[in-house]
């Protein structure tokens, strides 16, 4: 099966390992950045192009949710199945009279850090039963955690990651800017973020919360709030706020 990515990001840079890894060969990794093409075609040695599409079964669409309309209608063959990675697009978001799919992969992903592949859970959705073998086959070769998924629940999923992944992120952001403010070492604050997510292995969140807020202690409420301003003391009001709501405080 003759398989081409399209798109030159973290994503499609990730996917092309992953299936390089395991022997699979990728036909071409298509897209504009020429700069980055080339870099993951030096690295992965698969041929790239920004110019000619070339022609597969497979076309795997691994751009931004905003490109990924313009850039399926590249495609012309009818013959051929085409899937977009994305979290919260249906399937139909492809602009083409192809076999459609989406093929998600639940992880956040930067070229810089190197992932385990089979522990990435893949959400699979496409028009039939043959095309879901083939999507399945695949993202089983990589990964041990292979489901269908509509849209509908898909949307969820991408919702739910970016409440645990992004908005936390987001908030050790935060808190660094306030240790850097202070000249205290982020580095000191890593094994307590450690054992925060190895935590929720062994204990459900909701049971595994600690803090001023669920306690409830007002002076300790009061006291941070004098120490912030702007964003961050919104953020910080927000959060408690919830917390309490959470455990009817």
């Amino acid at each position: 099966m003759q398989i081409v990515i399209i798109g030159s990001g973290n994503v499609a840079y990730h996917m092309a390992k992953a299936f390089t890894g395991k022997g699979i060969s990728i036909a071409q990794i298509f897209g504009r950045n020429e700069k980055e093409l080339s870099k993951i075609s030096e690295e992965l040695k698969v041929p790239y192009s920004t110019g000619q599409l070339k022609d597969a079964d497979l076309y795997i669409i691994c751009v931004s949710d905003n490109s990924v309309e313009e850039v399926s209608r590249s495609i012309i063959k009818k013959d051929v199945l085409v899937a977009h990675t994305s979290g919260s697009l249906p399937k139909e978001a492809l602009a083409g009279e192809y076999r459609k799919a989406s093929f998600y992969p639940l992880q956040t992903f930067s070229k810089s850090k190197e992932l385990e592949y089979e522990k990435i859970p893949f959400f699979i959705e496409t028009e039939n039963g043959e095309d879901k073998k083939i999507l399945f086959e695949l993202a089983s070769s990589i990964s041990k955690n292979v489901m269908e998924s509509n849209h509908e629940k898909r949307k969820y999923i991408h919702l739910t990651a970016v409440f645990a992944c992004n908005f936390v992120n987001h908030l050790f952001s935060r808190a660094k800017e306030i240790s850097d403010s202070q000249e205290i070492p982020f580095d000191y604050f890593l094994p307590l973020i450690e054992e925060t997510v190895q935590k929720i292995h062994e204990i459900e969140p909701k049971m595994a919360q600690t803090g001023p807020a669920v306690r409830n202690d007002v002076r300790v409420l009061q006291l941070h709030e004098h120490l912030l301003k702007d964003e961050s003391l919104e953020i910080y009001k927000t959060m408690n706020h919830s917390i309490q709501e959470m455990y009817e405080l």
